[in-house]
């Protein structure tokens, strides 16, 4: 891990190295960071998914991979939908990532499907130098 950006309050966020232990580390600070916030109901999901983009980011990006938590807390009547996490997976590749259909051989290509069905929900935007993939999660009992 190249360090921790921001862990103010309800905001989490750190940059690793293009490098193969990235993902284990990165699922590590996640962890860490939804048991500081009292998140573990949430925690193997958002772990798994976290492993999911990092892996796809460490496999065609040379650059490094930032990792972001918010919770965040809508105002009642939101469109959001309620208390949530968001998960954001940057990286400086511009390419978005596209969802493909995995045959049953296949060893890869389920990462965006697992996104897609596991989250409230997700999408990817540009930005100055790369994209984000980024997912939602509802958070039960808020």
């Amino acid at each position: 891990m190249i360090g921790v950006i921001d862990t103010d309050g309800e905001c989490a966020e750190w940059a690793f190295p293009a490098e193969p232990g990235a993902v284990r580390t990165a699922r590590h600070a996640v962890r860490g960071a939804l048991h500081a916030w009292g998140l573990e109901a949430v925690g193997d999901v958002t772990v798994l998914l976290v492993s999911e983009l990092v892996t796809n980011s460490l496999r065609y990006a040379s650059g490094p991979i930032g990792v972001r938590l918010e919770r965040r807390n809508p105002t009642a009547g939101s469109p959001a939908g309620g208390p949530a996490l968001l998960v954001e997976v940057s990286d400086p590749l511009p390419d978005p990532p596209r969802e493909r259909v995995a045959e049953a051989d296949d060893e890869g290509g389920r990462g965006l499907h697992l996104v897609a069905a596991s989250s409230r929900r997700w999408g990817t935007r540009r930005g100055k130098s790369g994209k984000t993939v980024w997912f939602e999660l509802a958070l039960p009992g808020e």
